[in-house]
């Protein structure tokens, strides 16, 4: 039943869907004390505000587009991926996939909270095989809902396991392309404290290491989501140098600063994992 309204849901237009996206982005920021607080610390702290008026202002903007995020993501889940890939209006940047594919090398694609990050894959999906990392959800009646929404097209998911891992490094070996989040938070041992917008962030290891082991060509990508629902457009970009974490956050900082209003401000970037020892506290209790 669930999985019937969903594909009801998604079979809306994209300007309603948004729509009321616009509208269940409101109802988390007041609905939710946690969604409200990380999203205004967050973005309070980032230094992209400037003035506190055009922080009220970009803040307003940020819950409706977080809102459109969460319910296009169920759109593009379980409408037909034909449609889904009709939405996409443009895509700069194709040239240096091209370029990776003529010289045999895998591709790491990079695709932070910004924007619709859920597009990106499958559009090039559509095209190559491509191996998607992802966390598997703490609640087990969400998993199959995930597989059914994410694997489609020629995506592969690959769980954040050593399995899942490994599964990465085949691809790339392949010549085959993978997709990671390079923002979200990785576990103890995985990562290392590095600036990301003027504060220490516990920063994946986990792409440096799969490009130095594979020579795979290094690219970010984000899904620009378009006003008033007329779709997206998806930008391609190098990744110049090695993807250490302080290049990695650096790199982010940069797509973040083009669009800030479409960053996921109320993810919990600056938590400290399980074990590790927050930046700067030596001989401190660890949480």
């Amino acid at each position: 039943m669930l999985t019937w309204l969903l594909k009801c849901f998604a079979r809306l237009p994209l300007p309603l869907i948004h729509g009321l996206g616009v509208i269940a982005g409101w109802a988390m920021f007041y609905g939710s004390r946690k969604f409200a607080r990380w999203s205004r610390s967050n973005l309070s702290a980032s230094g992209l505000a400037g003035q506190p008026r055009t922080y009220r202002r970009l803040l307003r903007r940020n819950i409706a587009e977080t809102g459109k995020s969460s319910l296009e993501t169920l759109a593009i889940w379980f409408r037909p991926e034909a449609s889904v890939l009709q939405w996409v209006r443009e895509c700069q940047g194709w040239e240096h996939v091209d370029t990776a594919l003529r010289e045999g090398r895998g591709i790491i694609f990079l695709t932070p909270h910004l924007g619709c990050f859920e597009i990106t894959s499958l559009y090039y999906a559509a095209r190559h095989p491509i191996s998607v990392l992802y966390r598997p959800p703490r609640k087990a009646w969400l998993e199959p809902l995930i597989r059914q929404g994410r694997q489609r097209g020629m995506v592969k998911l690959a769980p954040t396991t050593l399995q899942g891992v490994r599964s990465l490094l085949k691809a790339l070996k392949q010549g085959e392309a993978v997709g990671i989040l390079p923002d979200q938070v990785p576990e103890k041992g995985e990562g290392e404290w590095a600036e990301f917008l003027g504060r220490p962030a516990y920063t994946m290891t986990l792409v440096g290491k799969l490009a130095q082991t594979t020579n795979a060509r290094v690219l970010l990508a984000f899904g620009e989501r378009l006003s008033w629902g007329r779709g997206y457009i998806i930008h391609i970009t190098p990744f110049e140098g090695l993807p250490q974490p302080a290049a990695l956050n650096a790199a982010i900082e940069t797509l973040v600063r083009q669009k800030p209003e479409q960053y996921f401000w109320s993810y919990q970037r600056y938590k400290v994992p399980t074990g590790v020892q927050p930046p700067g506290a030596a001989g401190s209790s660890e949480r």
